[in-house]
């Protein structure tokens, strides 16, 4: 996961030689997060043969690694920002869904990683010290891909699987001119083309709907 917020952070410093002098926003936040249904489909490792079954995804927000994102806003706007935002999600099979398509682990658990460029609209001087914004990216998911057949072929890594995106809506509450609290509901989508071993593969499309509460700074 270092690797991950080191390449947000390489980003976030590439963009702004890009965008010039704005004020920039860091935020952070953790939250809960949950993920619908979604059919898993593809190759069974060293069969050749096709599986595919509706899977019930656990988010498991609080449990290691815990669920958590982070944000950087270029506002070059009072009221339009332009950022990088990394989203660290998970999903896990249960026991008994994996087990009936023949994989002892089927997990996005290191995470389910989310990488979007965002556009944010924010609506200032309304409400006093409550901003209300909202926003919209697209970019790409790079998962940790956590998969273990019951004959013993295992996928253990990151991937960049396919493009996603995100939709935010959100209030954020300042605490002095530079510290705020926010709080947010987060919609993503990602398509997964996932390579296995052995030659299988596992395609997914994965939802999650988070809410989030977290912290910015403002320079």
């Amino acid at each position: 996961m270092h690797r991950l917020l080191t390449l947000l952070a390489s980003l976030s410093f590439a963009f702004s030689a890009q965008t010039g002098a704005a004020e920039l926003e860091l935020s952070f936040y953790g939250g809960t997060q949950s993920s619908p249904h979604s059919r898993v489909s593809g190759t069974y490792p060293g069969t050749g043969t096709n599986y595919n079954a509706l899977i019930g995804w656990e988010g498991k927000s609080l449990a290691p690694p815990p669920y958590y994102g982070a944000r950087a806003t270029w506002w070059k706007r009072p009221d339009l920002g332009f950022g990088i935002e990394l989203t660290h999600a998970k999903v896990y099979a249960p026991v008994a869904e994996r087990n009936a398509i023949g994989f002892n682990r089927l997990e996005f658990t290191d995470g389910h990683n989310i990488l979007t460029f965002n556009v944010t609209k924010r609506w200032n001087d309304r409400f006093g010290p409550l901003t209300p914004y909202a926003g919209v990216g697209v970019g790409f998911a790079m998962p940790h891909v956590d998969v273990t057949s019951a004959n013993g072929h295992r996928a253990f890594g990151y991937q960049i699987t396919g493009p996603a995106a995100r939709l935010t809506a959100g209030m954020k509450y300042d605490l002095t001119d530079r510290w705020a609290l926010f709080g947010e509901y987060q919609f993503t989508y990602s398509s997964n083309k996932a390579k296995l071993p052995a030659g299988g593969t596992l395609n997914t499309g994965i939802i999650t709907n988070a809410i989030n509460f977290g912290i910015s700074y403002s320079f």
